[in-house]
């Protein structure tokens, strides 16, 4: 089932390398390989540039773990990104792990206090800012969350649209990530964790968001060299109408796909 949905941050490409090229970016890290389809453009894109790839994932996948076994400029770590984020340097971090309010939210604030502290600009690419992770936690191992952190949460049942609850059915991780049980609230969701990031830094950042394929989020510098350049190429998708109308119709169309899945399987079970 998840084969039909387009979900890889491969498919902002178009955006993310040019934006890179803007920043004179080399040296990358990356949280979450997942398959290692943006693994591998990111790859071929810092042996282009002479710079390094940093790959962090916990449980990378083997067609992610292939990609290293050759590879000088790019290494892959296995661990939490909270666990060893703070340790690498990078012109720029793309931020596709674990889906939840507490990791994102660290996450930011590891990567931003590595770049103040190298005196780089700031630059970092999320995806999952839109439904459902916007304002939703999901959890690929739930018992790393904190406690105070951690909503309450199901592993079998599934998200739609337009509903703050969880339903038989709908869009779920059949085992591989549990969703929270409410939409919405105070420290729930992507896009939760990336505005309490970046409340009090409104003089050092500017935000993008790009409402297509689950959302992409890019946080840049404001006094960078390159900010007028980078406004100038994410300013007309930040946010867009079209693009937002477009990504709805497409989640439509998979969840009602999902249901005549589940019926079929219930036929079939009969």
């Amino acid at each position: 089932m998840p084969d039909l949905l387009i979900h890889s941050m491969a498919e902002f490409s178009d955006i993310i390398f040019p934006a890179l090229e803007i920043a004179q970016a080399k040296n990358l890290v990356e949280v979450g390989a997942e398959y290692g389809t943006m693994t591998l453009n990111l790859i071929e894109f810092t042996k282009q540039k002479g710079g390094e790839l940093v790959s962090i994932d916990p449980c990378p996948s083997p067609e992610a773990e292939e990609l290293f076994h050759s590879t000088e400029h790019a290494r892959l770590v296995v661990d939490l990104s909270l666990n060893v984020l703070d340790r690498y340097d990078a012109d720029a971090y793309l931020i596709d792990g674990d889906h939840n309010y507490y990791t994102v939210f660290h996450e930011l604030e590891l990567s931003w206090k590595k770049s103040r502290g190298a005196g780089r600009p700031y630059l970092a690419f999320l995806h999952d800012v839109g439904w459902p992770c916007a304002r939703r936690d999901q959890y690929c191992n739930p018992d790393q969350i904190p406690e105070e952190y951690r909503h309450a949460h199901s592993w079998d049942k599934g998200i739609t649209l337009d509903n703050p609850d969880l339903i038989d059915g709908g869009f779920r991780g059949e085992g591989g990530w549990a969703a929270a049980l409410k939409e919405g609230g105070p420290q729930n969701g992507v896009l939760t964790a990336i505005e309490d990031f970046a409340q009090d830094k409104d003089e050092q950042l500017f935000w993008a968001r790009i409402p297509a394929v689950f959302g992409l989020g890019v946080l840049f510098d404001r006094n960078a060299p390159w900010t007028e350049e980078m406004v100038a190429l994410l300013g007309p998708l930040n946010d867009h109408p079209l693009l937002a109308t477009l990504e709805r119709n497409r989640l439509q169309c998979y969840l009602r796909v999902i249901e005549m899945q589940d019926a079929m399987s219930e036929q079939n079970e009969v």
